[in-house]
């Protein structure tokens, strides 16, 4: 069966952004729905202290384990939600982000919120993904 996705976009400035206002997807038999990935090592130790560039570079790589653990990549992803302790930080490095979903072909619905803390101490950022085959 495959997979059809159709972009919802009511208005377009988000699309410049890498992300859709909505998609709509048929056919898929798999729903994967992944817990927050953060910057730690595959022992769950955090990484890259205070470095916004190198913690959304590496949970973008832990969602990708997840999603290549599932047998998808970031070209199944359909929601994606950005969590950070500072918006105004990471807004200078989301095209890092948008990049890879791009060549990836995909502009997953997103939405981003700043939040107090995240569960461990020293992480900026947080990606909660779901992604459909």
């Amino acid at each position: 069966m495959t997979v059809e996705r159709t972009a919802v976009n009511p208005v377009t400035w988000s699309v410049a952004m890498g992300f859709h206002q909505g998609e709509v997807v048929s056919g898929h038999t798999r729903t994967l729905y992944c817990s927050g990935q953060t910057a730690t090592s595959g022992e769950g130790e955090p990484l890259h202290d205070g470095d916004m560039a190198a913690q959304l570079a590496l949970s973008l790589d832990n969602l990708e384990a997840v999603l290549k653990e599932a047998d998808m990549s970031l070209a199944n992803l359909v929601r994606l939600n950005v969590y950070t302790t500072d918006v105004d930080l990471l807004f200078p490095h989301y095209g890092v982000l948008a990049s890879r979903l791009g060549a990836a072909g995909v502009a997953p619905a997103t939405t981003m919120l700043g939040v107090t803390r995240l569960a461990l101490p020293g992480q900026l950022v947080e990606l909660e993904g779901t992604a459909v085959a």
